[in-house]
């Protein structure tokens, strides 16, 4: 009997811990969302205002601190969310164990691969 107790006791445990882990996912998402609306927002505005200018007006454009800042933090949120909501898709979607959780290890490590080299291709420029 107690021990049948202790058994609905960590079923019920681990429910909750797996429904707290799905809820930080989509805290975490939705955040990462709204900070991209405004860095998305600056990034169109300045793109926008910059087609005509030659090459070295847009290294000057990008190195300053405050354009390179937003390229960073644009490019690490960009990747962050792309992954979160890719994760997703695949939970949802593929049932195969194997194939899910490969799918998984290969978004992640291209989505921290695409950041690295997003943010030292900009520190390359800015520095």
């Amino acid at each position: 009997m107690v021990n049948s107790l202790s058994q609905s006791c960590l079923k019920k445990v681990i429910k909750m811990q797996s429904k707290s882990n799905g809820v930080v996912h989509w805290k975490l998402q939705r955040i990462s969302a709204i900070a991209m609306i405004p860095l998305v927002i600056w990034f169109v505005s300045s793109l926008v205002f910059s087609l005509t200018n030659t090459y070295d007006q847009s290294v000057s454009w990008l190195q300053s601190p405050l354009n390179a800042t937003g390229l960073v933090l644009l490019f690490g949120t960009l990747y962050f969310h792309a992954a979160s909501g890719l994760q997703v898709v695949i939970e949802d979607y593929v049932h195969n164990e194997g194939l899910k959780i490969m799918s998984l290890i290969l978004i992640r490590l291209l989505s921290v691969l695409l950041g690295v080299l997003s943010i030292l291709c900009v520190l390359k420029i800015y520095l």
